[in-house]
């Protein structure tokens, strides 16, 4: 079973440390590699020793450990993550760096006013991970997410609502409202792209427990990117940049679409995250 994210320090409120040592025996004969820091972290999240048991059993027959606790690590946020839910990698906390780092278009003479707020979408939005920590990372933000799954859509609403974002249901651009075009500054989608052929290949905890749609990106892993690359024109301010997260392999076809739509690409690369992202800028 996969490791933990690097979550944040235990709470004081867990069901108790007496019962770890169980635990950890349960959880390394059900093959978990880092039984010892699941414990922990299922002892401190559980509220009585019966919810502590249900939650050492649900890991044990192989679910998600961040689908049992009801929460991922991302950013330093404690992101709310539902059951069906895609759970938020941690690689994908370079493509957040990657955004936070972009330099804002210019909002033109304001006359010692404060700058108008960065517009953010945040395209199959899943939890809403990536928009929360750019929305905590921005001084001002207005932000909008979508996704097309009914359940990622209200766990997005748990997480993106408390910072002002609005969440809509729906398949990419469709559902956003008509008047986000040509205003939005930075455009994320952390699109699927594992290709179909290889969906199977995937970790069980992925395969069985998150939804096909948030994985499977086509014959070749970049049909969602294709469309999203296609429409960004649209809706992106000039000056505005579009992020996606792909793989190393996939990065030169995935520039190519950037480039077929106008946008001007680059790849940023993290060795230790594993982490590939492309991004275009729209001159408009």
């Amino acid at each position: 079973m996969s490791a933990p994210s690097s979550y944040p320090g235990p709470s004081s409120q867990g069901a108790g440390r007496g019962s770890a040592s169980e635990v950890v025996a349960r959880l390394r004969a059900a093959g978990c590699v880092f039984a010892e820091d699941e414990a922990a972290l299922l002892c401190d999240t559980a509220r009585t020793p019966a919810e502590l048991a249900a939650m050492v059993e649900r890991r044990a027959l192989g679910q998600p450990l961040e689908h049992v606790l009801g929460w991922a690590e991302f950013c330093g946020l404690r992101i709310a993550v539902d059951a069906g839910v895609f759970v938020p990698r941690r690689r994908t906390e370079f493509l957040v760096e990657q955004a936070l780092g972009l330099r804002r278009p210019s909002a033109g003479p304001e006359s010692g006013a404060r700058r108008r707020p960065t517009v953010v979408v945040d395209l199959c939005c899943g939890s809403g991970a990536v928009g929360a920590a750019l929305a905590a990372g921005l001084e001002r933000v207005e932000l909008y997410a979508a996704d097309v799954e009914p359940a990622a859509v209200r766990c997005a609403r748990r997480n993106v609502g408390p910072v002002g974002g609005e969440v809509y249901e729906g398949d990419l651009f469709g559902p956003l409202p008509p008047g986000l075009r040509g205003r939005v500054d930075v455009l994320v989608a952390n699109v699927p792209y594992v290709p179909t052929e290889e969906v199977a290949l995937l970790p069980a905890e992925a395969r069985e427990y998150e939804p096909l749609v948030a994985l499977d990106g086509g014959e070749d892993g970049l049909d969602v990117l294709r469309r999203v690359t296609g429409a960004a024109p649209q809706w992106l301010a000039p000056g505005g940049h579009l992020l996606v997260e792909t793989s190393e392999r996939q990065a030169p076809r995935a520039v190519e679409a950037f480039t077929g739509a106008g946008l001007r690409p680059r790849i940023a690369r993290s060795e230790e995250l594993y982490a590939t992202v492309i991004i275009g800028a729209w001159p408009g």
